[in-house]
């Protein structure tokens, strides 16, 4: 069959070249998991993706394929964490959210593998400026938006002024957890702490 000129002519299928890579996101989500456990282990220093790859179940070229150094894939991760966020708290006053963060990220600090991750991320940020920015941004627009969150809803509900300096709330409101759970690592709470830290953070800002 001849095609007449003035047809317009389609333009030929494109099909996927053989054997083109598709990623898996379960074998995504493996290697995030193994990333975690092997920095646990091992720390960042001595972290391959070698070893990478043998936690997940995998081959190095699965991640390779997502991720080209051991370096970017780190980056990847922890900058994950800042989008993932804490639950909103909404108890309908300012102590009580506070006390439910602290009850939410104290759980989450204690983690085994955060409880070593973290350090160690942390002494690799004095060395590496990429890990130190990936950590400023994943631990201050980690709990940003929910302190945010708890701040705003306290002015409206009148119990803190308005125009606080959210800045200063935030300082306030994260730095003394944060100091008890990572920089001193106190192996255990006192009794009764994190709702003392509740009631003092929650005056302290009504301070501000």
């Amino acid at each position: 069959m001849t095609t007449k000129p003035d047809e317009p002519q389609q333009p030929p299928r494109r099909r996927a070249p053989a054997g083109a890579a598709v990623l898996r996101e379960d074998v995504t989500e493996a290697i995030r998991a193994a990333v975690f456990e092997e920095l646990a282990a091992v720390g960042y220093a001595r972290m391959s993706i070698e070893g990478i790859a043998r936690r997940a179940g995998v081959g190095k070229t699965a991640v390779y394929r997502r991720w080209r150094s051991k370096l970017h894939l780190v980056l990847d991760i922890v900058s994950a964490l800042a989008v993932q966020g804490l639950p909103a708290p909404d108890t309908g006053s300012l102590e009580g959210d506070l006390r439910l963060l602290y009850e939410v990220t104290s759980r989450a600090l204690r983690h085994p593998v955060a409880s070593q991750v973290i350090p160690d991320l942390q002494a690799e940020a004095a060395r590496n400026p990429d890990i130190a920015e990936a950590m400023r941004k994943a631990l201050r627009e980690g709990q940003d938006g929910v302190a945010t969150g708890i701040v705003t809803a306290a002015e409206r509900r009148g119990e803190l002024r308005e125009g606080i300096d959210h800045d200063l709330a935030l300082d306030l409101i994260s730095g003394p957890l944060y100091w008890r759970s990572v920089v001193i690592r106190s192996p255990k709470l006192p009794k009764g702490y994190l709702a003392a830290l509740a009631r003092a953070t929650s005056e302290g800002l009504k301070a501000l």
